[in-house]
Order: C-alpha cells, then sequence, then structure tokens
C-alpha cells in the first residue's frame, strides 16, 4: 500500500455561486422533517439550522436518524412531512439530482467510488466534461482538470490509476476530491476521517476551513468527538429519531454530548482494569515480510497490548501476517512456546488466533448472509459437513453469543448487511469467540461506530482479557488506545521505534516515536 501524502499547507480556488443570504445568515433550514419507515419512525419533527461559512456537527448513535436526515436532503430519501429552505428558498428535494443542483454534495461514510474506472472516471462521475456537436467526452481536459486538482490538494496520486487498486484512504480522498470539484453551496460529510491517518485529518481540516472561509456551509458527522471539538462551530444531537439539542460547541465537553446522545449519565467511558497479567502466550522474534522489518515482542495472557502508528508505518501488514493473512519472509512466531508456521488464516483459526479487520465489510463479514451463519462461519466443522450441517445448533450457537455480548438483531436470521456498525463489529467478535480464539486482533475496533457502541467493545474486551484472552489492538486514537492498553509498541517506517506501559504513554511520546 503506498502512503498517500496530503500536505498541511493547502490552497483552493474554490468558487461558491447563487448565494443571496447575508453574510453569516442561515443558508439552510429544515424544519419538523419526519420520515417513517415500517414499523420505525426513523426521524420524529427534526428541525436544523445551518448558517453559511459555518461547521455544523451531528451527533447521535447509530440509528439516531443522522443518515436519514442526511438521505433526505441529498435526494435519496423524501420526507413524510416538514419543509426544507435553501437561501430562504422552499424546496422540495425529490432525487439526488434535485439536491446537486440546489448546491447540495454529499460524501458518504460508505464510499460510493466505482472500482474498475480510474481516479478521473471517478471525480467527474455523471458531469462529464465533453465537446463538438456530438458531445463526446474531453478526455484530455477531464485528466488535465483531474490533474489540476490533485496538485492542489497536494495529493500524489495517479488520475489514471485503477480505484479498485487503492487503499481505503485513497478512495476517501477521491470522495473528498469529487465533492469538492463541484459548485457546492453546503458539503455534507458523513464520517470522512474514518479511514484517514491523523496526518491526513489534519490535512482535511485544512480543506474545510479552506472552504468555511469561502463562504461553503458544512454539515460534519461524526463518532470521534476530539474532531467535533477541533473543526465545528456547534454541534446538534440526535437520539432515537429525535433532536435532543443544538449548543455552541465552545459551551460543550464531552461528558454532556455523550450523556445527550446516549441518554444516560457516562461516568467514565473507558472501563477500569483489574485483570490479572500472567505468562506469556505469544512471541514474535525478528519478523519479517511486506510492510514491515525485524519486529520482536510478547503477548502475555489478559493483556491488551496496543500498537499504534500513522498509515504506511507497517501495523496492519504486521497483524495480518500474525493471522496468515501477509507471507512471513523470514522470523518467528510462537504461541504458548510452540513454533508455528502461520502460512495461511486457516492454521491461525486452529491456533486459536483470530483477526477483526480493518474493513469488516469486505474481509470479516458475508453481508448478504444471516447473523448466524456468520457467527459460526470460522467454526463450521463443529456444525457436521457438507449438507448435513445441522441449523438448530447453528441457531443455538449463534442466539448465546447474541445474547452474551448484546448484539441488536430482530433475529440471527438478520442479514448482518442491514446491522449498525457496532453491531456488525460484535459479530465478527462473535465469530472469534464461537471459533474459540483466545489471541483476538483487532483492527480499529471501534472505527466507525457510535459513542454507546465503543463503550459496549471496550468492556467486551475487558471481560475477554477476564477470562483468560489476550489481545493486540492497533489503534489511531490516541485516547482510546492510552487508556485501553495495558502496554503501547509504536510503528514508524516498517519498524518497531518505542515501546511504553501505560504509565509511560503520553500523546507527544506517542507521535514523536511515529515519526521517526
Amino acid at each position: 500500500m503506498r502512503r498517500l501524502k496530503l500536505s498541511i499547507a493547502f490552497s483552493i480556488s474554490y468558487k461558491v455561486g447563487g448565494i443571496v443570504s447575508e453574510d453569516n445568515g442561515i443558508i439552510l433550514k429544515m424544519e419538523n422533517i419526519t420520515k417513517t419507515f415500517p414499523g420505525v419512525v426513523a426521524l420524529d419533527n427534526v428541525s436544523i439550522d445551518l448558517k453559511k461559512g459555518e461547521v455544523l456537527g451531528i451527533l447521535g448513535e447509530n440509528g439516531a436518524g443522522k443518515s436519514t436526515l442526511i438521505k433526505i436532503l441529498a435526494g435519496n430519501y423524501i420526507k413524510d412531512s416538514g419543509d426544507i429552505y435553501i437561501d430562504g428558498q422552499k424546496f422540495e428535494i425529490k432525487n439526488p439530482s434535485e439536491a446537486m443542483a440546489s448546491g447540495i454534495r454529499v460524501i458518504y461514510q460508505e464510499l460510493n467510488t466505482i472500482n474498475n474506472l480510474t481516479v478521473t472516471e471517478n471525480i467527474f462521475i455523471g458531469e462529464q466534461i465533453v465537446k463538438g456537436p456530438l458531445r463526446v467526452v474531453d478526455w484530455k481536459k477531464m485528466t488535465k482538470k483531474a490533474e489540476d486538482l490533485l496538485a492542489t490538494m497536494n495529493v500524489k496520486l495517479d488520475p489514471h490509476a485503477i480505484i479498485g487498486d487503492l487503499s481505503i484512504s485513497e478512495k476517501q480522498i477521491i470522495e473528498i476530491a469529487k465533492a469538492i470539484s463541484k459548485e457546492a453551496k453546503i458539503l455534507v460529510m458523513d464520517e470522512p476521517t474514518a479511514a484517514l491517518s491523523a496526518e491526513e485529518t489534519q490535512s482535511l481540516f485544512k480543506i474545510i476551513k479552506t472552504l468555511k472561509s469561502r463562504g461553503v456551509a458544512i454539515i460534519y458527522i461524526s463518532h470521534r468527538l476530539k474532531e467535533i471539538f477541533e473543526i465545528t462551530d456547534r454541534v446538534t444531537v440526535l437520539r432515537d429519531g429525535k433532536k435532543v439539542g443544538t449548543l455552541l460547541t465552545g459551551d460543550s465537553d464531552s461528558n454532556r454530548l455523550v450523556e445527550m446522545m446516549v441518554g444516560r449519565d457516562i461516568k467514565d467511558m473507558y472501563p477500569k482494569r483489574d485483570v490479572s497479567i500472567d505468562g506469556v502466550v505469544m512471541e514474535v522474534r525478528n519478523l519479517t515480510a511486506d510492510g514491515f522489518n525485524d519486529i520482536s515482542f510478547s503477548l502475555r495472557k489478559g493483556e491488551i497490548l496496543g500498537i499504534f502508528g500513522l498509515l504506511g508505518s507497517g501495523r496492519s501488514s504486521l497483524v495480518k501476517s500474525l493471522f496468515g493473512a501477509n507471507k512471513i519472509k523470514s522470523g518467528e512466531i510462537l504461541v504458548n512456546g510452540k513454533r508455528l508456521n502461520i502460512k495461511n488464516p486457516r492454521v491461525a483459526c486452529d491456533e486459536k488466533v483470530g483477526l477483526v479487520p480493518l474493513d469488516r465489510k469486505a474481509e470479516g463479514l458475508a453481508l448478504i448472509m444471516g447473523v448466524k451463519e456468520n457467527i459460526t462461519l470460522a467454526n463450521i466443522s463443529e456444525l457436521g459437513k457438507s449438507f448435513l450441517i445441522s441449523r438448530n445448533l447453528e441457531r443455538k450457537k449463534a442466539e448465546k453469543w447474541v445474547d452474551e455480548i448484546g448484539i441488536r438483531t430482530p433475529t440471527v436470521d438478520q442479514e448482518v448487511n442491514s446491522l449498525s456498525g457496532g453491531n456488525q463489529q460484535k459479530v465478527v467478535l462473535a465469530k472469534w469467540l464461537e471459533s474459540g480464539s483466545q489471541i483476538i486482533i483487532l483492527n480499529e475496533p471501534t472505527r466507525g461506530i457510535d459513542v454507546g457502541a465503543k463503550i459496549e467493545i471496550y468492556k467486551l474486551m475487558q471481560d475477554l482479557c477476564e477470562k483468560g484472552s489476550s489481545i493486540i489492538m492497533i489503534s489511531s486514537e490516541l485516547p482510546e488506545i492510552m487508556s485501553i492498553a495495558d502496554r503501547i509498541l509504536v510503528m514508524s517506517k516498517g519498524k518497531l521505534t518505542s515501546e511504553y506501559s501505560k504509565k509511560e504513554a503520553s500523546e507527544e511520546k506517542l507521535l514523536q516515536s511515529a515519526c521517526i
């Protein structure tokens, strides 16, 4: 995976047309928006307003109504009732084309890139540049515009590159480039930093500040509270389809926002650990593979071992190698004192090593299958052979984990594609618990899930350690890794640069070690 570089120094020529409202005036009003689905009130008389040149944060747990509200604004859903005003003019947005014509652009959390097309084709999809009376696509001009846009953003990316060959973070940047290449009054960003490194996130914030200065109004949705406080002017909180309130960001704090989101008092987001840590269960000696070189460390029973590093540091390549998904060139891995040749994931599974991957949808779940099939997938041999699989046993095993770790699903037959991000993550965890994994590797375990689900994941991690499991956790969120991990390894440029105990670690130390 090539490392994507975004320069902090960012300048952009951006035109905002058609704004007739007064400076700092209201550019968008969504009043008393209601939307119902069969058996569910997704939005119940929700009202928000957005000012020109403002960043409005929208917070809420999965299922709070954030996505429904945005899809109504984008023309993907039609509201049941309520009114939408843009620049004081009432609009009935019935489809995405009408939304775009109104100056609305949306960057969704679920990437909309088309893998078999090029970077240029993705940026200009649906709005190709044409020439001549026959209106044929002007590939030369379109490629040049894509090159200019990427150069302006200081993104080192070939406009002819096929999207399917890019990393998740590179695809995310293409989505941002696609949105800002158009003339927008209102830009909606739904979890835009979910796949970005800390450096790339800061560069994105530079982009946002530049757009603000040009008068663009931005709705910013994120589960990362630190980002909300860093980039937004006001924040609106939704819960169970209703608006809880809107606050000036500077007048709020994390505890207050979390309590508004979950509807209860949160004493401590991170559970207190009191788990005895015993002998070594995994030892890695001088391990080398594509993406990293000469890595050595140990993992103890009951321990949560954190791994921190910037994008391109080699941390994901390392944990994939521990799981047999990345070919090892040299070195050795010992589990419970036994030297293993983990040449593929099947060997890792047999040795009770499980991996919750970075991209749970692409690598961790069979999306069109039910909860029960996903939970039992890694341990299917215990259900029988071929067509003689016991469906009753499969259901019992799945129901056990649904109940034990609190997966919210109507039934175990529900397709996992319809579950929230937090519940999908629990299904992946349940798969490895069902297989009996004693060493569980979590690559960004709380990426893209809401605060309430994060707290549940943290508690589940502690419960697993109390029962004798050991955890290796990659996290890009410094407060998270410093609060959850017992020890933290730091990687940079494919090498292990530092190791810190929980007491020794600080944000400054971790970042310095990650930039060596």
